[in-house]
Formats: structure tokens, sequence, C-alpha cells
């Protein structure tokens, strides 16, 4: 290794620090385990009685009216559809009639029911406060210091998970939850990635990208596990109120490792040989007003959308997946937050291992590789779960995640390449609006659900958003300036 391969160590200490602190902003991704235990899931004893009794209500020539369409769609299915139809049909009802009623008989001011689509809601303000901080966390990063950015990330953040807890209502999760976390989330986010790229050259831009964002995808690897521990054991109150305490001692430490480099630091350039797809070349810096005017900026927003909106679908009904496919293994449906955690485990690993061989196929072939596997996997959902079979579940479940972690390397690799590193904790910021816009699909698949009683559609509709965008990543090439 030359002198100009080598890197200082304190590069690689900001890209470890960067790393821990997305391991606290993470939480988001573990969002499935509270959203569990906040909307009511009828036991397998209650489910076979309902249906049973349902079925025989829909066996009769004459139903009452509210269950006419039911019926006509009841008649039409196999065995096995009859089976699902008003497993789904049930669980719908059951939810609708439970939401707003009180989780513990004991405690009528206490934590309340709430519906798929309610449940939903916190989750995607949380990601539209998410996307807007990422701005002016962005411009603190640039300005004033990674460092500032972080500390206050990691405080606001910690506020709204001890509101969420102490509100113990549906406006503490909005309030909580959604915009102080937020807001925090946006704000600590935007410090680590620009921080850590400033180091490196583009021909490692993808890897330390992976690295960092790789600690927010991996979070729900340990916090889906510990939040489902905490709610067991202090309830749903002691659990944010604890994890607010532990993130914001960790994510202030952390913070303070965040150091850029020193005007006129010229960053290791790549070797001389490398494959004829690999990101070698150095980036002009754009202003903010000068990447504003290309069109490929919008295209980064709209490959950001179509591959977050695919990753919000899986990581928002991770838990409620399994337990719907297992619904005949005891283990897997008392323990649905696995599903959650494993998709961590893929999802920082998608980060890491996207942004390595996105440095060496280019970031394109990278986008497109992932893009395309991850919606056939989609499409073929509803065909998984009705099977249950959780083997395939855990499969095409681990793809979904793969894509969505890779999508939030290769997007910061993406802006990098295309607009420099001087300006980047902007513009990446301004580019991230894609990943907040892309929210809406939970909150279309809660609703959805709430009228179906499946997400059968969602998957078809999130799929055809993917092969959309993959389409659009072909034909974005980087922008020269005028």
């Amino acid at each position: 290794m030359t002198a100009r391969d080598k890197v200082p160590t304190r590069a690689w200490i900001v890209t470890i620090a960067g790393m821990v602190i997305n391991l606290c902003l993470g939480i988001l991704y573990a969002w499935s385990v509270w959203s569990a235990s906040l909307v009511y899931s009828p036991s397998k004893e209650e489910l076979a009685k309902g249906t049973q009794e349902l079925q025989a209500t829909l066996s009769q020539e004459e139903v009452p009216a509210d269950l006419e369409k039911l019926k006509i769609s009841y008649d039409k299915l196999s065995d096995d559809g009859k089976n699902k139809l008003l497993s789904e049909h049930y669980t719908k009802i059951r939810v609708q009639e439970m939401a707003g009623q009180p989780k513990d008989a004991g405690d009528p001011n206490g934590w309340k029911w709430l519906t798929n689509a309610q449940a939903s809601w916190p989750y995607a303000i949380c990601v539209i406060m998410f996307a807007l901080f990422m701005i002016p966390g962005g411009r603190i990063q640039d300005k004033i210091s990674p460092r500032f950015g972080a500390t206050l990330g990691g405080l606001f953040l910690a506020a709204g998970c001890i509101v969420a807890g102490l509100m113990e209502n549906f406006a503490g999760l909005i309030l909580g939850f959604g915009v102080l976390g937020g807001i925090g989330m946006g704000i600590g986010y935007a410090a680590p990635t620009p921080a850590a790229l400033k180091w490196f050259g583009p021909h490692k831009r993808g890897l330390i990208a992976g690295i960092v964002v790789g600690g927010y995808g991996g979070a729900a690897l340990y916090i889906s596990p510990l939040g489902k521990y905490l709610i067991d054991s202090f309830g749903i109150s002691g659990s944010f109120i604890a994890l607010g305490i532990l993130f914001a001692v960790v994510v202030i430490i952390a913070g303070q490792f965040l150091i850029v480099p020193r005007e006129g630091y010229v960053p290791p350039q790549p070797p001389k040989t490398t494959g004829k797809n690999a990101v070698v070349s150095q980036s002009e810096d754009w202003s903010t007003k000068e990447m504003l005017k290309s069109w490929q900026f919008y295209a980064l927003v709209m490959m950001f959308i179509g591959s977050t909106q695919s990753g919000f679908l899986i990581i928002s009904n991770a838990t409620g997946l399994l337990k719907t496919t297992a619904m005949a293994i005891p283990f897997f449906a008392a323990n649905a937050w696995i599903l959650a955690s494993y998709g961590g485990l893929v999802n920082a690993s998608g980060r890491v291992f996207t942004g390595l061989y996105s440095d060496s196929i280019g970031r394109a072939n990278a986008y497109t590789i992932n893009g395309i596997v991850s919606a056939v996997c989609l499409a073929l959902m509803p065909t998984i779960m009705a099977s249950n079979s959780v083997i395939l579940l855990f499969i095409a479940v681990g793809i979904a995640f793969w894509q969505y972690g890779g999508g939030l390397s290769l997007l910061p690799s993406y802006t990098a390449d295309f607009y420099g590193s001087k300006n980047l904790g902007m513009n990446y910021g301004l580019v991230f609006l894609g990943w907040g816009l892309g929210f809406f699909m939970p909150t279309l698949a809660g609703v959805i659900k709430d009228v179906t009683g499946s997400l059968d559609l969602s998957f078809y509709i999130s799929a055809t958003i993917l092969v959309g965008v993959v389409i659009l990543c072909r034909v974005t090439k980087k922008p020269e300036k005028s």
C-alpha cells in the first residue's frame, strides 16, 4: 500500500462513531414491535372460534346485509382461500371493535388499542420529520459541526421517547415518537455520513457510506428484542423511557468523535487498476443552487422514493407478517419480533455490501440488481404468506430489507459522485427528501388492510413502483456543469 492509499486513523474513528450514533437513531426500524403491541390481535383460540361462527353464518342461503359482499367472495374460493378470507375478515372486525378500548381493563386512562392505520401514523410522521430535518441537519453539519448536530439530534430523540412514554396515548406517540423523535433522527443522521465521507476518496464512498448508515439499519437487530423485553417487563411506557435515556447518553458521547478534515486535506486517490465500471473520478463541487438546476437531482429523489417505499412497507409490517404466516407455529407466533430483528441484520448488511460492490460495478448496476430482485419478491409475497412457509417469508423479506438498506448507501454515494463532497451535508439533505416521501406506502398499506383485511394489493403496487425507478436509474447519468 502506497502513501496515497492510506487514510488517517481518525478517519476510521469518525466512521465507527457515526455507525454507533446510527445504532441509536435506528429505533424507527423496530417500530413494528410497538405497533404490534398497540393493535389488537386475536389469539389462536379466539380466531378459530370466530371464524367458525362466521363460516356457519356464510353457509346459510341468506346472510346479514353487511356480509353479502363477503359471501359472494367466499363462495368463489377454495377451502384454503376461504380460511384465509375468514381469518382476515374476523381480524379486521375485531381490530375495529377494540380500537379505543383500554389495553388494560384495570387502567382505563392508560394505553388504548389502535387501528392499523392509526398505528402507522407515528411511524409515518417520524419519517416526514426525519426527512425534513435532514435539510437543517445538513446545514448544521456543513456550517457549524457534526458534533453539534449529533448532540442536538440525540437530545431531541431522547425527549421524544420519554414524552411518548409519559403521555400514554395516541397523541403522545404522534408528538413524542413522530415529531420530536423525527426531528432528532433528521438532525442526528445528517451528521455522521458527510463527516466520514470527507475523509475518503471516490473509490471508497460506497463502502464508507454503507458502514456508517449500516448502524441505522442494524439497530433493529438489538432494539427489536430489547424493546419486546422492555414492553413485557415494564410496559410500553417503560420501554420508551428506558430507551430514551440510553440513546441520549450514547449519541452525545459518540458525537464528540465526529471531526471533519482540516481545510486543504486531500483524501487518498483510487489505485490505477480498477474495473471499467468502478467509481474512480473525483467530482466537481456543486452548490445547492446549482444542484437544484440539474434534472439528475430530481431523478435521485425519485429513485430514493422508489427504493424506500418498498422497505417502509416491509419494516412497518414485519412483526405482523410473521404472525400471520406462522400462526400455526407457536414459537414464531409468540416471538414475531424475530423477523424485525432479522430484517435489521440484513438491512445493515445490505448497506455495507451494496456500498462495497457498487464501488466496483457502479452505482447504477448495483441499484438495478437490488431493485429487480426485490420487486419479484414483493410481487410473490401474498403467495408466500398464503403458503404459510416461514422459510420463504424470511428469504423474501430479507431481499426486501437488503434492497432498502442498499439504497441508503447508494444515494449518499450517488450524491457525492454527482455533486462533490464540499456541500454534501446540505445537498444530500435535499436528496434525502425522497426517503421521507416514501412514507406514503405504509400509510396506504394500513388503509388498504383496514378496508380489505390484507396487504396483498400493497405488495403489488410497491413492486410496480420499484420496477419504474429501476428504469429511471438506467437513464440517469452524472451531470456536467455548463
